[in-house]
């Protein structure tokens, strides 16, 4: 029987995850498991029957569609990594507008040195950071849509953006842009919060090229990861495969990957004078530069050392931090999305580690799920994982089983083990 569901905008939801998942208790002493949690806060998914592929669903982010107004105020943290200097920006998330600022994106501006220096609560408030997508920043509609239900809501929660480097209209001191793999300027903001805010339990949100960074960021942090919980939403997962996809069609080189490569590109011209201070930055290919894999060769590669794209794409992939992961995770992807292809998400992973859960739905695009309305369905499958987790799970009683980075109990003695944050196979000594 054919499944005609498409043409109401019926989305198919499907889960995945390893066979038994974490078990978290609740405040009230009940025991609930991690994929039950994400399956009964997952709404259905109905979407606007008139973009009924992952073509139209994408491409509808380029229309003005519903607003989320959220205002924030800036603060420049400076780097405490040393291989990586430089300054990098923070938005905050407040409730009084204030004057406008040109050099800063709209319904931003940075705080007063006398408002940077009072930062801090005792308060217990729930806080979300955020990472944003290629290219994007804070003023990206589709993480506001998120931040407006939390923020807005009686006694509700409070939220801060990490911005890439040189993103959102934040300057750039040192030859650095963006890198997949870079997670210190995360590192760095969530160990600030923690100590501003000592009594808010943390949570983390990435979407795209945000999620594979916060996917690496948690892995790396394993059982010492400060947030609570985390969420990712169209992750590309294996950039390689993701890359290799959008070359293989026309609509992925020439709309997809030429966008995405024609916006990085102006990033780059806006922080040229930092960025050609690298030396082997080749200016003349730079110029003819069309494709995202062609930035990622000819900025990217000499940037971070890396002797192709390919090397970058596959250090920098989050499929194998998945395995890393040791807090509550949630990921949701489109299986017709154009540019974090299905065929890039880890699902046998995901089978392999108890700590996380993946929601695909058969339609959905790339950070899209537009309903009738411009509402975006994700943002409401977001909001209700993290209202249900914050306000019920005692994650103090909340405690995990001797469980290794492969799902399995840890191996004893000099076995071969595979380290998913080295991604080599290796004799314990």
């Amino acid at each position: 029987m054919v499944d005609l569901s498409w043409i109401l905008g019926h989305a198919r939801i499907s889960f995945t995850h390893a066979p038994n998942t974490i078990k978290l208790t609740t405040k009230a002493g009940a025991h609930v498991l991690l994929s039950d949690l994400c399956e009964k806060t997952t709404p259905p998914c109905y979407l606007n029957p008139l973009l009924f592929n992952g073509h139209l669903q994408t491409a509808w982010t380029a229309v003005k569609n519903r607003d989320a107004p959220i205002i924030y105020k800036r603060k420049i943290f400076e780097s405490d990594e040393q291989t990586c200097p430089g300054t990098f920006a923070v938005d905050f998330v407040v409730h009084s507008p204030s004057a406008k600022d040109d050099t800063l994106p709209e319904r931003t501006t940075y705080f007063t040195e006398d408002e940077s220096g009072s930062i801090g609560s005792l308060d217990s408030k729930p806080m979300l950071v955020t990472l944003h997508g290629l290219s994007g920043g804070s003023h990206e509609i589709y993480l506001r849509h998120v931040l407006a239900q939390l923020v807005t809501k009686e006694g509700g929660w409070e939220a801060c953006v990490v911005n890439s480097r040189g993103c959102a209209m934040s300057k750039t001191t040192t030859p650095f842009l963006y890198n997949a793999r870079a997670t210190w300027d995360v590192r760095q903001t969530v160990k600030w919060l923690r100590k501003a805010f000592p009594n808010r339990p943390l949570f983390g949100i990435g979407y795209s090229l945000g999620a594979n960074i916060l996917t690496n960021y948690v892995g790396e942090e394993g059982l010492s990861c400060e947030l609570k919980a985390a969420v990712v939403c169209s992750n590309p997962w294996n950039l390689e495969v993701s890359s290799l996809a959008l070359q293989r069609s026309w609509i992925g080189l020439e709309v997809y990957s030429r966008i995405m490569g024609g916006n990085m590109k102006k990033l780059f011209e806006a922080h040229s004078d930092q960025i050609l201070k690298i030396p082997n930055i080749d200016v003349d290919k730079v110029n003819k530069i069309k494709y995202l894999h062609e930035f990622d060769r000819y900025i990217q590669g000499p940037t971070w050392g890396y002797p192709t794209e390919g090397a970058y794409y596959r250090d920098a992939a989050s499929t194998d931090s998945l395995l890393a992961v040791k807090i509550p995770f949630f990921a949701i992807n489109a299986e017709d999305d154009p540019i974090a292809v299905n065929e890039a998400i880890p699902y046998e992973e995901f089978k392999q580690n108890p700590y996380v859960v993946l929601c695909t739905t058969s339609l959905g695009g790339h950070l899209s799920w537009f309903q009738l309305g411009g509402q975006r369905w994700f943002a409401k499958a977001v909001v209700a994982f993290l209202m249900k987790i914050a306000d019920d799970i005692d994650f103090e009683s909340s405690s995990s089983e001797n469980i290794g980075s492969n799902g399995t109990l840890v191996p004893s003695g000099k076995k071969p083990v595979f380290d998913p944050m080295h991604r080599r196979l290796h004799i314990p000594s």
